[in-house]
């Protein structure tokens, strides 16, 4: 492209960006256009010009998955689905990820240890958070809503257990923190560790011993020796830890749950008809209103933390008063502005992974970009009608001090119905088709001959709302 072009690009791009906090975008005008009658303008609904303001908000192609050796890749679907990785063998990582809910659980909040039943159909004690998707997770840095897996700048992993993660440990992980999210829900008593069997009795703070347990439920059990054998040549079993496990099942994640053949994904690499005319529109939208400041990247991730003013429910994090509240990413890091603060989502496949936020508070994805137009009257005027009904009447009056902390860049937006619609069209655009079906990742037994979740059809319909 000429440089005179490029500099037509960016004005245009300029003259969008102003009108980011309006109802709608305007046209696109800019005084450097108007000023050079010898530059050549690009149509502002072309797809030339689309994707040069996505090139110029960072969103690009997402990159080439590294090839996973197939029997990591079976190790890892193993694993994911055995319930012999929780206390009691209740309940599998794919309990809360089920492949028939697009790797969620179709409910506001995941409900964890002592629950009956899958998907919508499930009952039972929640937990914090809503089970976020596991889709494209092998570029993240933060993994969790609140980041409490990550890697620095210099490769150094934070988690939750400290310096009981070993370098030893780290030294296995071949994906980045997705190779070490899996060593921590088997910890949570919640979630997956439960009272009454030999990982409850083990100190919290013990993470430690909690792997070590592990380890030794899954030594006793021969076809599991011979796939960990498999899995990582050349190395004894014994001398394996549960980061070898977390690991297969990052491996397993990178390998089944990366998708690219998403319309947008094809746009970007030349085709100008792989979107409608609608999700084209939707996409010039999206670049030039304030969407794409936080969702960006190959992930529509920005990978930081923000406040969107999102209502608070449920059990929450032991934190305020009510100890029902949910503090965010200042649970991580201690540090006062973080209160509130939640990872931005990334946005592939997002229309099929409803509900929404961070506690699951949205139940469509309309709902969802809706909030986000005058979202300080959204938050005080929220409808809870939308959640489960246990959930309810647990809504905490914390929306002052939300609103306190609420991100800035929200100040100011409202969008009109015609936008929302523009936006969400775009976002459908941003579905891989092969992730609308996702049976055949589930196997039909484990090494530990501990059935297998398989939802009734009934369960893999989404819970009616209000």
């Amino acid at each position: 492209m000429h440089r005179r072009t490029v500099s037509t690009v960016v004005a245009a791009t300029a003259a969008l960006a102003l009108s980011a906090c309006s109802e709608q975008p305007t046209a696109v005008t800019s005084p450097a256009i108007a000023a050079n009658r010898n530059t050549s303008v690009i149509d502002s609904s072309s797809p030339r010009f689309i994707r040069q303001l996505a090139a110029q908000r960072g969103i690009v192609a997402f990159p080439r998955s590294p090839r996973v050796r197939p029997a990591l890749v079976r190790l890892g679907q193993a694993l994911a689905f055995d319930k012999i990785l929780s206390g009691n063998r209740d309940i599998a990582c794919t309990t809360c990820h089920l492949p028939a809910f697009e790797t969620g659980d179709g409910n506001s909040l995941a409900v964890g240890v002592g629950g009956v039943g899958l998907g919508t159909n499930r009952t039972g004690p929640f937990i914090a958070r809503n089970a976020p998707p596991l889709f494209n997770l092998g570029t993240m840095r933060h993994l969790f809503w609140d980041g409490r897996v990550e890697i620095g700048e210099h490769g150094h992993f934070q988690t939750p257990a400290g310096r009981q993660v070993t370098p030893a440990m780290t030294r296995v992980f071949e994906f980045g923190p997705l190779s070490a999210q899996g060593m921590f829900p088997v910890t949570a008593r919640a979630e997956m560790r439960g009272p009454g069997n030999e990982l409850a009795a083990i100190p919290d703070n013990d993470n430690t011993a909690i792997w070590a347990a592990l380890m030794r439920r899954l030594g006793k059990i021969p076809k599991y020796r011979e796939m960990f054998r498999e899995a990582y040549p050349g190395t004894r079993f014994k001398d394996m830890t549960f980061a070898y496990a977390s690991n297969a099942m990052a491996g397993f994640f990178v390998s089944k749950l990366t998708f690219t053949n998403s319309p947008w994904d094809r746009f970007l690499d030349g085709n100008d008809r792989a979107m409608s005319p609608q999700q084209l529109d939707g996409a010039r939208t999206f670049l030039t209103i304030k969407c794409s400041i936080c969702h960006t990247g190959a992930t529509f991730s920005d990978d930081q933390f923000h406040d969107v003013a999102v209502a608070q429910f449920g059990p929450g994090e032991g934190n305020g008063p009510s100890t029902r509240d949910d503090f965010g990413r200042m649970n991580v890091t201690g540090d006062p502005t973080d209160l509130y603060r939640f990872r931005t989502s990334p946005l592939r496949n997002v229309e099929l992974t409803a509900p929404y936020g961070h506690d699951g508070a949205f139940a469509t994805l309309r709902g969802f970009v809706e909030h986000y137009s005058q979202s300080d009257q959204a938050l005080l005027n929220y409808d809870p009608s939308q959640l489960e009904s246990a959930l309810q009447s647990t809504v905490l009056p914390t929306a002052p001090t939300i609103l306190a902390q609420r991100d800035t860049l929200l100040n100011g937006v409202v969008l009109t119905p015609d936008v929302v619609d523009k936006l969400v069209a775009y976002m459908q655009a941003l579905t891989d088709p092969a992730a609308r079906d996702l049976s055949d990742l589930v196997p039909d037994r484990v090494p530990s001959h501990i059935p297998v979740d398989h939802p009734h059809p009934s369960s893999a319909q989404p819970r009616p709302r209000p």
